[in-house]
């Protein structure tokens, strides 16, 4: 479907003898504020004949005026460009996305391919990670993919993760981008609200090197206490606790 943003701030079909909708029986939505990328992107993918209609929409708030026009959803593909599933607000998007979409498949389109945040977002429910570097022929197959009920993960991702495995890497640690690893450490003991002393003693650090920790890690977070660090933290990387202690 080739859309147009309206003045009345809403996406409306042009065109209708020509557009992307075909009345098929299943619909997929690509979700991106940015409306020449999603008006070009899902011209591409209805151009691949993938036996569905293809609906552009700025969010899934749009997606609910509009639904009661289209077939029944079948899969979301949501755009996120530049930002990182490990990002405040966008892990918790794409966690709300799978939760209020249940059993519908979510894939995401990202700028980056780090193997972290693949594996960020398939830990938050996503059922593909597609990086805008591949043909739209691979975005086709992964949204199949999906549809089928596999995972898809870009080849690149599987390479990281072998040489990761072959070097003795650790790819568990999704806050490895974010993180050194001792900063990880503090961070999931701020989390179970211990104290400098306690941290200090647990990780055998000096209680001025926590301190020390604790500010770049606020100065990471842009957090200004460590009560919002944990909320923060919470936010970016639910139910990873790391190692209990």
């Amino acid at each position: 479907m080739i859309v147009l943003n309206g003045a009345d701030g809403f996406t409306k079909p042009i065109n209708d003898e020509r557009n992307s909708i075909q009345n098929n029986e299943t619909t997929l939505i690509v979700v991106d504020s940015r409306v020449l990328d999603r008006e070009c992107l899902a011209h591409g993918l209805s151009s691949r004949d993938m036996e569905m209609d293809v609906v552009s929409c700025a969010s899934i708030a749009e997606w609910r005026i509009m639904k009661d026009r289209y077939p029944p959803l079948a899969a979301i593909l949501y755009s996120i460009g530049g930002q990182r599933p490990t990002d405040p607000g966008v892990g918790v998007e794409i966690s709300r996305l799978v939760s209020e979409f249940d059993g519908i498949p979510v894939v995401i389109l990202a700028d980056t391919d780090d193997l972290v945040q693949i594996l960020k977002a398939l830990e938050l429910g996503a059922k593909g990670y597609i990086p805008t570097s591949v043909h739209i022929d691979v975005c086709v197959e992964a949204i199949n993919l999906a549809l089928a009920g596999g995972v898809f993960l870009p080849a690149s991702s599987v390479v990281a993760m072998r040489k990761a495995m072959d070097t003795g890497g650790d790819v568990t640690r999704p806050m490895a981008s974010m993180f050194t690893q001792r900063q990880e450490e503090v961070v999931h003991a701020l989390r179970r609200g211990k104290a400098n002393k306690i941290i200090a003693y647990e990780l055998n650090l000096r209680e001025s090197t926590v301190k020390v920790h604790i500010r770049n890690i606020m100065k990471k977070l842009k957090a200004t206490n460590r009560t919002e660090v944990a909320y923060k933290i919470n936010e970016m990387f639910p139910g990873d606790m790391g190692v209990s202690g």
